[in-house]
């Protein structure tokens, strides 16, 4: 084909898809950033309860793996050494040699494994790339048969890729191309998936723009091509519209032998994937520039308006509810219902069977560091096997057993292809791999946290302390788990089922939704969409029945899976004085403070009731502490304050009902500003005094009484209070789900800004 025509063709497609993906992003970029702001002013927090301490980020640039090896390049059609680096960014650099590397000097390859396929074997690798070589000539068997890159060496391993250059890599042994075949397969996961986890409100509209971008065309469900960052997913998006036209234009000219055709389509794939990326790069930058701008000029009204753009938005769900509630709910019922429990048995199996291997070999790898202890009886070796216990969720090769379970899942694949249309599950599966990868960081991270080998001063004692650590972070992780994992089937069955629903209503309720649009406000028709509300109401639905059959499994104990609304024993916070929190850790346990006669509160920083409760409790403790042996740990059971709470209610509700009117009232004139240290001041003592009365006198924990789930054994209390409410709220509230955090499903008017909100100052923007 002429390079004029081709060029053309290209340009043409790549402008066509960004021009028709704007209108869907700037809608979108509005309406996520409302609902930023609206987090923002009411102050949301995430409800998920979790007794594992979070592990912060490692440093950027963190080496993860580095070795030297033989790489096939493409370019020489020649092997040459290489020293590949793997840093936490999950990319691979390739270099010259390892000195160039310790230089600083540039690799010679920088691979982005993003929707790639790791194989281990020329046959799979054939089949693969040969489905996407649709041949138009036809090839002899003896074609066929030839080696498409011959191997210098017995064990390859073949990273494949959609649009971008295949690489090639060799080994001596097999153990070294399992480790690097399992760390490659670590790189393709997060590559995926990292950009789509995060929670800005940008990432969010984009996401959404595509999902609404693909059902203009008629295509619903999830896209095996949604992997990457946001330039390679829109390239995606042109190269999916792109690549029949160029199969027509390009294949049937090509001349050769059949492996040099099949070698010159994928170079021609990749170059042609490269010069959309940076077309694509342009024009997404103009576009996320124009839409800050524009969200810019209109966060003053967001700020001012907020209960009236929220009111607007519940009148036009009602609206809409009226009418599609009834064709929703029968879908669900005749299609989508009958079905829901089989498929989450099939999803409990292998999914629960990954997180119990992840379990088994932390448990594994403490008990041999106990043994060598034994044997050793020493503290510098001790340091050294905790110290490598960390590096445990890195280690790819013994994390793969773990990973391999989850595979399972595609087996069910078969099942959901003639009923739901789901022809790959491989998202459910990498974010579930993910999932247990986190889990693990957080496990040996908690038991780093609790146990420290050079604080222990009698030696004899060490393999006890390390056995109850260990039983502790087990029953921790043994909550975590189940509550993860009821994420990941509440957003598997959603995923799964939703694209059902919107195809099956498509016709019948979507011509409908323009009507609605009367019923927004003129100056709120950028911050409300019809169609965001439409399908918010519609995955609302579907969400209410999936709860209900995870709900029904934890009731039932399946895989070891734990109820909502579960009394969980807490640990008494005292206990964790000598843990230091660091200041990237999500658990915002408080430490303790010495007792002091009553709570104060700065001007600055107002604090909420929650609050005060666990600061006197922490108090109070320490007072009981001082009274007993160090060594004894009490365990404080939320529920047994319940009696207490009930005599106190009214109490509290009044003091509570007194706060809100003077946080409501905005700034004061100078005149009250010296009265309000004393009134700040008796209000804390107040609060201190009935807090203290709701709090049950801490004792020995019961004998013989049951444990609960995250109960740890011998009486060893759990090392986790939560402190953002005495009723946490179930796992899955609050969570990001189908339309983003923050957002208010079912809110009344009225009910739209937190009790701390910062007071509106004149001129419509906030205080």
């Amino acid at each position: 084909a002429h390079p004029r025509l081709w060029f053309a063709l290209l340009d043409r497609k790549t402008e066509a898809v960004i021009k028709n993906f704007s209108p869907h992003y700037k809608r979108q970029y509005t309406v996520a950033f409302c609902k930023h702001v609206q987090d923002e002013l009411e102050q949301h927090r995430d409800s998920q309860s979790q007794f594992l301490k979070t592990k912060p980020k490692a440093e950027a640039g963190t080496v993860l793996y580095e070795t030297e090896l033989l790489h096939f390049v493409e370019d020489l059609k020649k092997w040459k050494d290489r020293y590949v680096v793997i840093k936490n960014d999950y990319t691979v650099d390739c270099f010259e040699t390892k000195e160039a590397y310790l230089k600083g000097l540039s690799p010679k390859y920088h691979i982005v494994p993003a929707g790639g396929k790791v194989l281990t074997s020329e046959e799979d690798y054939n089949l693969l790339s040969d489905k996407h070589f649709p041949d138009p000539v036809g090839s002899s068997e003896k074609e066929v048969a030839q080696a498409f890159v011959q191997l210098p060496r017995e064990f390859p391993v073949y990273l494949w890729q959609p649009f971008a250059r295949h690489s090639y890599f060799c080994f001596q042994e097999p153990e070294a191309q399992r480790q690097f075949s399992a760390v490659l397969n670590d790189c393709v996961r997060h590559s995926n998936h990292d950009f789509l986890k995060q929670t800005t409100y940008e990432v969010e509209a984009f996401l959404e723009a595509v999902q609404f971008f693909r059902q203009e065309k008629g295509h619903y469900g999830t896209w095996e091509m949604i992997t990457g960052n946001e330039k390679e997913i829109l390239s995606n998006l042109v190269m999916e519209e792109l690549l029949p036209n160029l199969q027509t234009m390009i294949l049937p000219k090509m001349k050769g032998k059949r492996n040099d055709r099949k070698r010159a389509w994928f170079a021609f794939v990749e170059e042609t994937y490269g010069l959309v990326q940076q077309q694509v790069s342009e024009g997404l930058s103009t576009l996320k520039e124009e839409c800050r701008d524009f969200a810019k000029s209109l966060e003053g009204t967001i700020r001012s308006d907020m209960d009236q753009i929220l009111n607007s938005k519940n009148f036009l769900a009602g609206k809409i509810k009226a009418t599609v509630s009834e064709p929703a709910q029968k879908c669900c019922t005749e299609n989508i219902q009958p079905f829901l429990t089989s498929i989450l048995e099939e999803l409990m199996g292998p999914v629960s069977s990954g997180f119990t291997e992840v379990r088994s070999l932390f448990d594994k790898e403490v008990n041999e560091i106990i043994q060598n202890f034994q044997k050793t009886n020493d503290i510098t070796k001790l340091k050294e096997n905790v110290d490598q216990l960390m590096n445990l969720p890195l280690s790819s090769v013994k994390m793969e057993p773990c990973y391999l379970k989850v595979n399972l899942l595609q087996e069910l694949l078969q099942d959901l292809k003639s009923r739901f249309k789901v022809y790959h599950i491989d998202f459910v599966v990498q974010r579930t791999q993910n999932f247990m990868q986190e889990l693990m960081e957080n496990a040996v991270y908690t038991f780093e946290q609790l146990f420290s080998p050079s604080r222990q001063a009698d030696s004899a004692k060490v393999a006890t302390t390390i056995e109850k650590v260990k039983l502790r972070v087990l029953k921790q992780y043994d909550y975590d788990s189940s509550t993860i994992r009821k994420k990941i089937f509440q957003e598997a069955l959603v995923q799964i089922t939703l694209p059902t629903m919107q195809k099956t209503l498509a016709s019948t309720c979507k011509p409908e939704l323009q009507k609605y649009e009367q019923f927004i406000f003129a100056d709120y028709t950028s911050v409300i969409q019809v169609e965001n509300v439409y399908e918010e109401i519609l995955y609302q639905t579907l969400l209410e029945e999936t709860l209900k059959v995870i709900k029904e499994a934890a009731i039932l104990k399946k895989h070891n899976l734990f109820e909502d609304n579960l009394n969980l024993p807490c640990e008494s916070v005292s206990s964790l004085t000598d843990l230091k929190t660091p200041s990237g850790s999500a658990q915002t346990t408080p430490a303790k403070k010495p007792s002091t006669a009553r709570v104060e509160m700065s001007d600055t920083d107002t604090q909420s009731e929650e609050t005060l409760i666990v600061t006197e409790k922490i108090s109070w403790e320490k007072d009981h502490d001082d009274s007993k042996p160090s060594d004894k740990e009490a365990v404080i059971s939320v529920n047994t304050a319940g009696n207490q709470a009930s005599k106190n209610e009214e109490v509290i509700t009044d003091i509570s009902e007194k706060q809100e009117s003077l946080e409501r009232r905005g700034p004061r004139p100078a005149r009250f500003h010296r009265a309000a240290a004393g009134t700040r001041s008796h209000r804390s003592v107040l609060l201190a005094r009935v807090c203290k009365e709701l709090l049950p006198v801490p004792g020995p924990a019961a004998v013989g009484s049951p444990a609960g789930p995250c109960t740890a054994a011998a009486g060893t209390p759990l090392c986790a209070t939560p402190v953002t409410g005495t009723n946490p709220a179930p796992p899955f509230r609050g969570q990001r789900g189908r339309f983003g955090a923050g957002s208010q499903r079912g809110a009344l008017p009225g009910q739209t800004r937190g009790l701390w909100a910062a007071p509106r100052a004149e001129g419509g923007s906030a205080g």
